[in-house]
């Protein structure tokens, strides 16, 4: 459909129809495009790959967080009618707009958008795709599980989606503290049908723990290091482990060795959480091999001790830094704390914690989760992360060598966050004031997996900003001109038969925390307004 305009706007039969594609003929084109740009890199040395199409995301077997422990006593979003994803939005004079694959759409007028944004201006509303939904015979793509040998005793493990895109640019996820490649499925099922994606585990996380003992026990008769769970726990490191520690030093060094041997062309990186902060040290260190950095809900900190090699004096103080074995003394100490958090109830309580809509279905989360607690080396790994020295780089720091050498970053942040709440986002908006900024409501710590419809909008349209080199819009701007203060929308799509929505707000380069307040005390008028009138 093509509707001939100056403005690539037209009020058509009493609707606003917008489109995030307008070329430069003026022309609203609805339809999927796949255009792309691609840089390869020179060809790197090819380590060992095994794939294989089983699925590893069936679960752990005895558990269910809906009925057991998560819906537990919690107040449950309200569902809405079921509805068609386009004819929904009903009224008099509405008609139904098709849309490409994934392109956005925006309905409005005086019925379907009145509801009031932060700037006390009427929000549009934006209709877009929900995820695959083989009930209706539309299928994600596929995903396969497969593990990569970084150097011998280290297997990575990593999923992948989409490889049959081969002139499409590659994604690759990075997963959470205490999660893996399977908090990325959504993104696998849904952009794999468009782009090549990778997700991979860190070491020390998901599937990536070792298939051996680190420290096998030197004492016959210890009952303790007899039990499967008590890997990592004995007097001696094998010769594999005497330098393993699990910091942001060896996934940063992993993430680029996983690029540069299995990917082997630039990317485009997305991390949540701690996924983030590695994203952006990757990305600092190895701008040659990033097109672009996603941070969901970054963690702007992460290590207590100090870098042996940025602060080598104040690093001795310290007698250990997550290294194997174990002190005795970390080993007690363990015992204790890990029988407390790898319960399951402790894990549905954090669950609970971070989804801001307890409707959110995570029993996979749940299960894939407490199934890692149950490998062998889990606790002493756990162990080795909590005390291992912080990056050589801090977050600050990876942030600004990212910005010296132009690597593009867009910030995607759930607003309800409890842990890395909107002012660090912001902090990182004020660092980086040319960087989109996205704040959705309600979400939280996990915006990826609690609204991956709108988080897997948002990436494409930034992505094809990018590689259109800008003639393409941002997601949900009207045109290619950025907005300099904020704007917001509601944002809606259909899940399971069922209407959602959320708000999404865009922070522009001029955005400041005092045009934020000015912005509510002018919404606040408006609504008066609105009621006196």
């Amino acid at each position: 459909m093509t509707l001939r305009t100056p403005n690539c706007r037209k009020q058509f039969l009493g609707m606003e129809i917008i489109s995030y594609n307008c070329p430069p003929s003026g022309h609203v084109i609805v339809k999927r495009t796949s255009n792309w740009c691609q840089s390869k890199l020179p060809s790197f040395k090819t380590h060992k790959i095994l794939c294989t199409g089983i699925d590893f995301r069936s679960g752990f077997s005895g558990y269910s967080i809906s009925n057991k422990h998560f819906s537990k006593n919690l107040d449950h979003g309200k569902g809405s009618s079921s509805l068609d994803a386009v004819e929904g939005l009903k009224s008099a004079n509405s008609k139904k707009v098709l849309s490409g694959h994934y392109d956005g759409y925006v309905i409005g007028g005086e019925e379907d958008a009145g509801s009031i944004s932060s700037d006390g201006e009427t929000k549009t509303k934006v209709l877009i795709p929900g995820l695959p939904d083989e009930s209706d015979d539309e299928s994600g793509a596929p995903i396969s599980s497969c593990f990569w040998e970084l150097k011998p005793k280290f297997n990575v493990h990593y999923e992948k989606a989409g490889c049959e895109n081969v002139s499409s640019p590659s994604l690759l996820f990075l997963p959470g503290f205490g999660v893996g490649s399977f908090h990325y499925e959504k993104q696998l099922k849904d952009l794999g049908r468009d782009y090549r994606v990778w997700a991979i585990d860190f070491l020390g996380q998901g599937m990536s723990l070792p298939f051996e003992n680190p420290t096998p026990s030197s004492k016959e008769g210890n009952t303790t290091e007899g039990k499967d769970r008590s890997w990592g726990l004995g007097d001696e490191a094998e010769p594999w482990a005497s330098e393993l520690v699990y910091s942001l030093d060896l996934w940063q060094d992993q993430v680029r060795y996983f690029v540069e041997q299995v990917i082997r062309e630039p990317v485009y990186v997305v991390g949540n959480s701690l996924g983030g902060f590695v994203a952006v040290y990757f990305a600092a260190c190895n701008p040659h091999l990033v097109k672009g950095v996603t941070l969901l809900n970054a963690t702007p900190f992460w290590g207590f001790l100090p870098n042996p090699i940025r602060s080598p004096r104040l690093a001795k103080i310290f007698p250990w830094s997550g290294s194997f074995p174990l002190p005795e003394s970390v080993r007690k100490l363990l015992e204790v704390v890990w029988q407390k958090i790898s319960h399951p109830e402790s894990i549905a309580e954090v669950l609970k914690q971070v989804y801001a809509d307890h409707s959110t279905n995570v029993d996979i989360v749940f299960s894939r989760i407490l199934e890692t607690t149950q490998h062998p080396a889990a606790a002493a790994s756990f162990a080795s992360i909590m005390f291992a020295p912080q990056g050589q780089l801090s977050f600050g720091e990876a942030l600004s060598r990212c910005k010296t050498n132009g690597v593009p970053i867009c910030l995607t942040y759930g607003k309800e966050d409890p842990w890395v709440k909107p002012v660090w986002g912001l902090k990182v908006k004020r660092q980086l004031p040319e960087a989109p900024y996205y704040e959705i409501s309600p979400a939280g710590h996990c915006p990826h997996d609690e609204v991956p419809e709108v988080v897997n909008y948002l990436l494409r349209g930034w992505i094809k900003n990018l590689e259109s080199k800008g003639s393409v819009a941002l997601p949900l701007l009207d045109d290619t001109e950025s907005i300099q203060y904020s704007i917001a929308r509601d944002v809606e799509f259909v899940r399971e038969g069922l209407k959602k929505s959320v708000s999404v707000t865009f922070y522009g380069s001029k955005f400041s925390l005092w045009n934020s307040i000015g912005s509510y005390i002018k919404s606040q008028f408006g609504r008066l307004e609105a009621k006196s009138s």
